[in-house]
């Protein structure tokens, strides 16, 4: 009975002692996680997650295996000004995956055509706006669709991508029509190419990227929303969202945000770029 005892106090020992050492482990996740400014400056280094397939924003350059746009440049400006000894590092994202991506702890915070909403302020928090966008619609020449009205129809296909605010928008502004969301823009623009779809909606920007690489299509309507895209950070990173509003209100006053903006969007056909200048 003796020996039987003391087994048991032994095992309740070490679950004891294992609870304590899972909770410290956690713990020290949470502390990890609640100081990313300070492992910017620790590191030297700042981890964006970026998307690779949206031209003029951020896509992958085939021959130099680097994803290039004007996210990308602000991000580089923006981790400049943090720590100006600190590289930004650059991991590809989708619609789908950048919350995920920022909650499991694999980047730092997000540049990626993201517009701040209530739902996604519930998880995580967002910078000041760095771009003013509005959802528009992309449709192939000849189409008859002209607006967002002429989608409020029974047999008008809309595509969009998994993840994206623009889907949510369309089924308020168009109940009628049926969605179909792609996993990101390439598909989105095969599929509207190949007649799967009668327009692709997301962010103007975007998609007068896609327009001038595709000829064959146009954007029409103008657009129908707001959509004022911010850098994402987690939770409770305060001093580094802090840090990244600061950078993005020095980007604007040193005259840098004008030279990226004219650098990326000042060629490109049918986009009014200088409605982007600061006043």
């Amino acid at each position: 009975m003796v020996t039987r005892k003391y087994k048991w106090f032994g095992l309740a020992t070490f679950f004891m002692l294992m609870l304590l050492t899972l909770s410290a482990c956690g713990n020290e996740t949470a502390l990890t996680k609640q100081n990313q400014y300070d492992q910017v400056k620790s590191s030297n280094q700042m981890i964006w997650g970026v998307k690779a397939d949206t031209r003029l924003f951020g896509l992958m350059n085939i021959k130099t295996g680097k994803i290039e746009g004007f996210d990308v440049d602000m991000a580089k400006e923006i981790t400049k000004r943090i720590d100006p000894k600190a590289k930004p590092v650059f991991v590809q994202v989708t619609s789908q995956t950048r919350i995920p991506l920022l909650k499991n702890g694999n980047i730092q915070a997000i540049i990626a055509t993201m517009t701040g909403t209530p739902e996604r302020a519930k998880i995580v928090d967002f910078s000041v706006p760095y771009f003013n966008a509005g959802q528009s619609l992309l449709v192939v020449k000849g189409s008859k669709i002209k607006n967002v009205q002429d989608l409020n129809h029974k047999g008008v296909t809309v595509l969009g991508t998994v993840g994206s605010n623009s889907v949510i928008n369309i089924k308020k502004v168009a109940p009628q029509a049926r969605v179909l969301q792609l996993q990101d823009y390439a598909q989105a623009l095969t599929a509207l190419k190949s007649g799967q779809g009668d327009a692709l909606t997301t962010d103007n920007g975007i998609l007068y990227g896609m327009s001038e690489q595709n000829p064959t299509t146009r954007v029409v309507g103008g657009t129908f929303t707001k959509e004022p895209y911010s850098v994402v950070i987690d939770k409770r990173q305060t001093k580094l969202k802090t840090a990244i509003n600061k950078a993005i209100e020095a980007i604007h006053k040193d005259g840098t945000y004008d030279r990226l903006v004219e650098k990326w969007f000042s060629n490109v056909p049918g986009f009014n770029w200088r409605t982007l200048l600061n006043d």
